[in-house]
């Protein structure tokens, strides 16, 4: 079996599970992304496209980042199109798209076994519900992290109907503002008992 890189969900969320309709704390959201030390940024294009505008629209940005991740874009129905000004954001070294063959989906385990011949040791998924269920669906997540907020939200579960797949708490840690930082190791399916 070839090698794939260490696959880390990094998300916050509500007390609902949900991914949307609050207000999350970005700055302590980001803050903790340093602590996975990625590689490459893992998005949907449902993710970019929702930012799309405010980055078409604001002024330009400082160019790619040489210390920064790659950022890896879903994007198998090229619905994305500001390429340019993502790779110019200041985040990431540079942005790639992941395209299906023939226009198909994109084969994740593919793409993840790609980027880990390319040198990625670790890619941290930025992204909502459905990249994550499809992720967890296939085996492709070693790790979840999860900033819980005390509030309700509104919109899609982060877990998009993953189905039976089994957690074990690695850390914990009380956050500012009433939140909790949680990570889980993602124990295989076939260890899941549930």
């Amino acid at each position: 079996m070839a090698r794939r890189p260490h696959v880390v969900v990094h998300l916050a969320i509500g007390l609902d599970a949900t991914v949307r309709g609050f207000d999350a704390d970005i700055g302590e959201y980001y803050g903790l992304v340093s602590t996975f030390d990625e590689d490459v940024t893992l998005a949907g294009a449902d993710t970019i496209l929702a930012q799309e505008e405010a980055l078409a629209s604001g002024p330009p940005g400082p160019g790619s980042n040489p210390d920064g991740a790659l950022l890896a874009v879903v994007d198998s129905q090229e619905r994305v199109t500001g390429w340019d000004a993502l790779r110019n954001a200041g985040y990431w070294r540079d942005v790639r798209p992941l395209r299906g063959r023939g226009g198909g989906r994109v084969d994740l385990r593919d793409a993840l076994e790609e980027l880990a011949a390319e040198g990625a040791q670790v890619v941290r998924v930025d992204s909502g519900g459905r990249l994550v269920g499809v992720l967890l669906r296939g085996g492709l997540v070693d790790e979840v992290s999860l900033l819980v907020h005390p509030v309700l939200g509104s919109g899609p579960s982060w877990t998009d109907g993953e189905g039976r797949v089994g957690f074990e708490l690695t850390h914990h840690e009380q956050r500012g503002q009433g939140m909790i930082w949680l990570r889980y190791r993602v124990v295989p399916h076939s260890s899941t008992s549930v």
